[in-house]
């Protein structure tokens, strides 16, 4: 007898135990899954996968019927795919968008946000052609190592027209070679392309005589080992000073419009060749640099999205201002490169501009220093010795 009780006990907690079980295994955490929760297409539009997955059955609203078509929008327990497609090109001038609601019986919900750039230029990337690595193995860093010291054609093809600004300032074939043959391997060509280049401007479409100029002027670098960095430069200023909500969408456009046409044009020459972003855009806050990084991602989707040797081509993105200092402060991500190890990141040193910038004469805000750096300075003209900026600091911004 004074087993057979505790023996009761013990059958009577197995019980319990297995019911509570069948009532957890009856009633399973609620689940709801989806593969993305941003969506955006392009102005032409097309389509888009998305994924639900729960353990119960789901339904979707779209408020965006009139635009945007689903394959389906229910689903059972399990996994499913749903096919989104943009029924129109975005004619509207702005970006569309909206929120797809994701709800299931089992109390949960998700959202996913889908967009569409507006169309307001043409889609110039017309001939894209099969990814070629030929000459184009470098990673970024590699192609840095390569280039020891460079020179800025400025104040040459970034001018109202080629060399306006400084008479007689135009590139030749001959000016080229001197420059590799004093010890550049590197150079710079700002260049304008929207201001005064555009043969249709309502199109955003370059002009082709200065597209083939360009591409001469690159060709003489390229045959003479020399590498070429190649950019958007202030170009009036349509990118760099409007680095804002309002203009986001039409500066993106142009963005994707001028360089696809670019990059298209350009497309043939070997990793010699570097495309750059902008110059010095105007980014000084948090949210301004999220628009910076968009402009960039607009430019490296572009530039890949024409195929070739664009595939695998080394970009180059700018900081805020090109400022050391701003860049550290406000860069913290990078736009995304499905080719890993292709892109650089640029900033633009000045210091101290007495020194670096001031080549005419002294003006309000400082004196032209004529001697920078440790053992260089003048017991003759102390007035012209730098006083600021000099090793340390140029040191702390470049370990920055």
């Amino acid at each position: 007898m004074k087993i057979k009780y505790p023996f009761k006990i013990f059958i009577f907690l197995i019980t319990i135990v297995s019911l509570l079980s069948c009532k957890k295994a009856n009633n399973p955490d609620p689940q709801l899954t989806v593969s993305a929760s941003t969506i955006t297409f392009t102005a032409e539009g097309g389509t888009e996968d998305i994924s639900v997955s729960g353990n119960t059955d789901w339904s979707i609203s779209n408020p965006a019927y009139s635009w945007l078509q689903l394959s389906t929008t229910s689903g059972n327990s399990g996994s499913t795919v749903i096919h989104l497609t943009t029924l129109s090109l975005n004619t509207t001038a702005v970006s569309r968008s909206a929120v797809l609601l994701i709800s299931s019986s089992n109390g949960q919900a998700r959202r996913v946000v889908v967009s569409q750039i507006p169309f307001i230029y043409p889609n110039y990337n017309t001939s894209s052609i099969a990814p070629n690595m030929t000459g184009m193995s470098s990673t970024a860093v590699e192609l840095a190592a390569k280039m020891h010291v460079g020179i800025n054609f400025g104040n040459t093809m970034e001018s109202p027209g080629e060399g306006d600004w400084v008479s007689g300032n135009k590139i030749t074939e001959s000016y080229v070679k001197f420059v590799k043959q004093i010890g550049f391997n590197a150079v710079r060509i700002p260049c304008n392309w929207n201001w005064t280049h555009l043969s249709d401007p309502d199109k955003a479409k370059i002009d082709p005589a200065w597209l083939n100029r360009v591409k001469e002027v690159v060709g003489w670098c390229v045959d003479n080992d020399i590498y070429v960095m190649l950019n958007i430069h202030w170009d009036n200023g349509w990118l760099e000073n409007n680095i804002n909500k309002l203009k986001k969408d039409s500066v993106d456009a142009k963005q994707k419009a001028l360089w696809e046409q670019i990059a298209t044009t350009m497309r043939d020459f070997d990793e010699h060749l570097m495309f750059a972003s902008a110059n010095e855009p105007a980014a000084d806050n948090a949210e301004q640099m999220d628009i910076l990084n968009s402009y960039h991602q607009t430019f490296i989707n572009a530039v890949r999205a024409t195929g070739g040797r664009n595939s695998y081509r080394v970009l180059i993105v700018q900081g805020p201002h090109t400022d050391p200092n701003k860049t550290y402060d406000l860069m913290n991500t990078l736009p995304t490169d499905k080719i890993p190890n292709k892109l650089m990141v640029e900033v633009h040193n000045y210091t101290p501009a007495t020194f670096t910038i001031l080549t005419d004469g002294d003006v309000s805000w400082g004196k032209m220093a004529y001697y920078w750096g440790k053992g260089n300075h003048s017991t003759i003209e102390p007035e012209r010795n730098a006083t600021f900026g000099e090793e340390e600091v140029v040191d702390s911004e470049f370990k920055r």
